[in-house]
């Protein structure tokens, strides 16, 4: 009888988190996340707010992430959860927001690499038209990687890079290209 037990796999194809150290600049990747989208329902801005503020989830404003949130567009966000305790994110969002919001699960739709390391504005330079040298902790943009839509966070120990995990090889050979280019 055939064994039917499926293993998991990382975006980029292994059975634990790649990462890549070239030069000075460390390139993670990171599958302790859970994800989902957060998406208020038409006139319900507030209890929206107030859901989250009762499961602690700092909403952040245009251009912005905080620590377990990032914003998308207005009144929609993706929300960010340690995957060991919120593997069933929506499960966890849904009894607080109840139908003020449409939350929809999206850990397996992205890769999540961070990045660390003296100067990746350089590294930046060679990856995309965003300045990161303008950005600060808790900013956050949308931008084109390797013609990949990609969101970009701004961390204290350096950048988080959201693509698609589909396109994770292609994204990941583009981060460690622009790295060895740079360093």
């Amino acid at each position: 009888m055939p064994d039917h037990r499926l293993k998991p796999l990382t975006p980029l194809g292994h059975a634990s988190p790649q990462t890549d150290m070239i030069g000075p600049v460390t390139i993670a990747e990171n599958t302790s996340v859970a994800l989902a989208s957060l998406a208020t329902r038409n006139g319900r801005s507030a209890d929206v707010v107030q859901a989250a503020q009762s499961l602690n989830i700092a909403l952040p404003t245009p251009g912005r992430a905080s620590d377990n949130a990032l914003w998308l567009a207005p009144d929609q966000w993706l929300i960010e959860a340690p995957f060991a305790t919120h593997e069933d994110i929506v499960a966890y969002l849904k009894p607080a927001f109840n139908d003020a919001a449409s939350i929809t699960e999206q850990t397996d739709a992205w890769v999540r690499f961070d990045l660390s390391g003296p100067d990746l504005h350089a590294m930046f330079e060679r990856l995309c038209a965003l300045d990161t040298r303008a950005m600060h902790p808790g900013h956050a943009t949308r931008t084109v990687i390797e013609h990949l839509g990609c969101y970009v966070t701004c961390r204290a120990a350096g950048f988080s890079i959201l693509g698609p995990r589909s396109s994770a090889k292609s994204l990941h050979h583009a981060l460690t290209t622009a790295a060895k280019s740079a360093y």
